[in-house]
Formats: C-alpha cells, structure tokens, sequence
C-alpha cells in the first residue's frame, strides 16, 4: 500500500500541571503530536493571563487593586474581569447570596480545614467575620468599567467560579485553534467537546464519596462541563461529626448534610459556579434551583449516602 494512503489514527495528547493553585490536565485529540503539544501550549498561556488577572496572591492582579481600595475608590478594570464580576453577581441574586465572591473578607485562621481543628468558633465571632460579605455593595459603573467594594475590609476572590471560567476560555481557544475533541480539566472542574480518539463519547465515572477511586456511576459527557464540590476531600471532624470546607456566607459556619453535589452544564464556569451554592441551600432547596434551570442537571450525595438527582438526569 502506497504510504499515502496510511491512515493516521488519532492519539489523545495530555499534559499535567499546577495552575491557578490547582492540578489542571489539558487534553488533546490530534494526528501530529507537535501540532497537539503546541496547542496545550496556547491552553496553558491563556490560563495562566487569567490567573494573572485573577488571583489574590499578587499584589499587582486586578482582584487585589479592587480589595486594596475598598471603601476608598472605585478602580477601574479589564472589560473581561468586569463582566465576570458582573455574573457572579447575577449568580450571588439567583442562589439568594449561597454564591458570593466579597466571601474573601473570611479570615482564613477562622477556618482552617485539617485535622488541628477540634471546634467550631462561636456563632457571634463567625457572625462578626462574615459582616462584610455581601455582594450588593459591589458597585459597578458600566460607563467607566470601575468596580468599588463600599465597605472598608471587603475582598472578592474567584475561588468559586475562576477554575471554571479558565476551562471554559481554555476550550474556547482550543476550538478556535482547531482542536475537534479534548478536555480540560481544572482539578475535577472539567469540559469536554468532541469524542475520544475511538469515536465513543467522553465519559466520567461519579466518584462514590466513601471510597473516591471507586466511580459508583458512569456518564457521558461530551460536549458538557462537570463540576464536583465535595467535603470527602477537605473537612473538619468536630465531635464525630463533619463539615465541610464550605460556608454559609450568610453565618460564617460550614455547611453539613451534604457529602458531595456535581452539577453538569454546557459551561464550565456556570457548573463551578453551582455546586458551592447547592452544597450551601441543602439537597431540597438546591435540587428546586437546579430544576428550573435550562439545560443544567445535577447530583448530591448527603451525609447517609443517599443519591438524588435532578428531574433530567438518570444515572444507573
């Protein structure tokens, strides 16, 4: 056979690395191995601008320029960081304030989740420390792109929607890049499009939260964003009794009943986003916001191991 007519079969290409302060893998389905590499290679620059603009550990990002003039001035900002600030806000009003990105006024010697912590704090020093969380006195003026915290001690933080939003503009250049199939992956926040280098859908196995290597479920999930917030991971045992890493805005205490909530959308900063606000409402209340939302599903696990999921989601 004449080498032209060789097919090249195609190959999944990934890449593993800290990014954002979190283990990101960048997957790509390709012919040519170097056109592949460079195409992470683009993936990981344009994560790593949104982390620059993002992250609270640089005096000189965005985010810390907007916390270092809280209730003195407003500063003005990239359109991107702008708009994001304006979604969470939209998400802070549809979960009633669950989601909040002014979070970031939490102390972090309040809560820190390993094993050294034996209790909770009082109710009125948590109380105390969450005063200034409130995403209403988040000011943004459209004309001048600025955006003031009114508040003196107030700090936003992307911890709840940044990993899903670097996915989400990781995929985006990809696909403009070329890329038909792969995945992003922002340490468990993930995106696919496209199909395995077999053709078949990309799948996830849904973590059992009692032995996290073991999937009780499996999915497809091509061409969606998953998101998992979990307390099997980060939690403190306080009398028997677990809490998970995530808080209440609202008291400044963590949250309990909830082992883990997955939220499946077609975006990824929308999934991350969500499942920190439904571990927050409870099984209950966050299934009802879930269920009146267009094309998003989701599934919790609370603390007896009981599954529930969305009306539109089967998982066998």
């Amino acid at each position: 056979m004449p080498e032209s007519e060789l097919t090249v079969m195609p190959q999944l290409y990934q890449r593993v690395l800290r990014l954002m302060g979190n283990r990101f893998e960048i997957s790509v389905v390709s012919e040519d191995e170097a056109w592949a590499e460079a195409r992470i290679d683009d993936a990981v620059a344009e994560i790593q601008r949104i982390e620059a603009l993002l992250t609270t550990f640089s005096d000189n990002s965005q985010t810390n320029q907007i916390n270092a003039q809280a209730g003195i001035k407003p500063v003005k900002v990239n359109r991107e960081v702008f708009e994001l600030i304006r979604r969470s806000i939209r998400i802070s009003e549809l979960t009633q304030g669950a989601f909040d990105i002014t979070y970031g006024s939490i102390d972090k010697s309040l809560w820190n989740f390993d094993t050294h912590m034996t209790s909770l704090p009082d109710a009125q020093t948590a109380r105390q420390m969450v005063r200034l969380i409130n995403y209403r006195n988040v000011v943004l003026n459209d004309a001048d792109g600025s955006v003031f915290l009114k508040e003196k001690g107030m700090r936003i933080g992307f911890g709840g929607i940044g990993k899903g939003y670097a996915a989400e503009m990781a995929k985006r250049l990809l696909l403009q890049k070329g890329v038909k199939s792969g995945i992003v992956n922002a340490s468990g926040d993930l995106t696919t499009w496209g199909n395995q280098p077999n053709g078949q859908p990309w799948t996830i196995g849904i973590a059992d939260p009692n032995a996290k290597n073991q999937p009780f479920s499996y999915m497809n999930i091509s061409n969606i964003a998953v998101a998992t917030s979990g307390n099997y991971e980060k939690y403190a045992l306080i009398n028997g009794k677990k809490y998970s890493h995530t808080i209440d805005p609202k008291t400044g205490l963590p949250v309990s009943g909830i082992k883990s909530v997955t939220i499946l959308s077609p975006n990824a900063e929308i999934a991350d986003a969500m499942a920190t606000p439904v571990t927050v409402m409870g099984v209950r209340v966050g299934l009802d916001l879930i269920n009146q939302m267009q094309g998003m599903a989701c599934i919790i696990i609370d603390d007896n191991d009981r599954v529930f999921t969305s009306k539109n989601i089967k998982i066998g």
